[in-house]
């Protein structure tokens, strides 16, 4: 992903959340599919943000 989204570019909160929803992911019963999407979300917010400077 060349053109996404820095780890500077997300919100501490933002960061926190990805932490966190991996750290799920670790787990035996984790639904991937689920906390991927999440991540996903997260990651594609920052990346609208980014690009609306």
């Amino acid at each position: 992903m060349a053109n996404g989204p820095k780890f500077s570019d997300f919100t501490p909160a933002e960061k926190t959340a990805i932490a966190a929803l991996t750290a799920r992911m670790a787990l035996p019963r984790a639904d991937l599919r689920k906390l991927q999407r999440r991540v996903e979300q997260i990651e594609q917010q920052a990346l609208r943000r980014k690009e609306a400077k």
